[in-house]
């Protein structure tokens, strides 16, 4: 009787165990094809992304050729349509860092590439605020986390002129903190780079100016 007490006993705990096993194994699938998933469309956004950059480059090479009206006209135009328009490029070589800048700020295209938040036009006085992702696998503002002050962060406008800005300043504040956006720059040209710390729920802020 005991042995046939035992014999069940033993069933039950195989049984549950190859239930716990199977659900593990579909469990392991699943982020697999998640992690997989995300690396993917992680891999779609990085290439848009580079397909703006390369034409606002080579847009760049022929704004000589335009009267400043009719450029003033197409900003116009790219503004108000529904395509996002890139007003500049943001390069950081400390961390390899080259994307375009696209003009406004929603959930789509900060996948795609970093958004001005606020502020003015690249290169123009006041504080313009660039806000991107901190992804997981260093694209966007993933390796921002790596600069230091007096690191160099290189903003192109929409003539294709560069201006190099020293990061003065670096730290963290509140999701709802946004004394970084202040616009009182005392006349001179900043740049303010916002992304998430996925860690701490909080958001990592890294200045930058230069002289006029």
């Amino acid at each position: 009787m005991n042995q046939i007490l035992l014999h069940k006993s033993n069933l039950k705990k195989k049984k549950h165990f190859l239930l716990v096993f199977a659900f593990s194994v579909l469990l392991c699938i699943l982020l697999i094809i998640f992690y997989l998933y995300s690396s993917f469309q992680s891999s779609q956004n990085e290439k848009l992304s580079q397909s703006y950059l390369q034409s606002f480059q080579l847009s760049t090479l022929y704004v000589n050729q335009v009267s400043e009206n009719s450029s003033a006209q197409k900003l116009e135009n790219s503004l108000s349509s529904s395509e996002p328009f890139v007003i500049g490029i943001i390069e950081i070589p400390a961390i390899k860092l080259a994307y375009p800048i696209l003009s406004t700020t929603t959930d789509e295209l900060l996948k795609i590439s970093p958004c001005r938040f606020a502020g003015p036009m690249p290169n123009e006085i006041g504080n313009l605020c660039i806000a991107g992702h901190n992804n997981a696998n260093g694209t966007l503002f993933g390796k921002t986390y790596l600069l230091d002050l007096e690191d160099e962060i290189k903003l192109y406008d929409l003539s294709g002129n560069a201006i190099s800005y020293t990061i003065f300043d670096k730290f963290e504040v509140e999701a709802s903190n946004t004394s970084c956006l202040s616009q009182d720059t005392n006349g001179e040209k900043q740049v303010t780079l916002i992304t998430c710390n996925n860690l701490k729920g909080s958001r990592t802020i890294i200045q930058a100016k230069t002289a006029i």
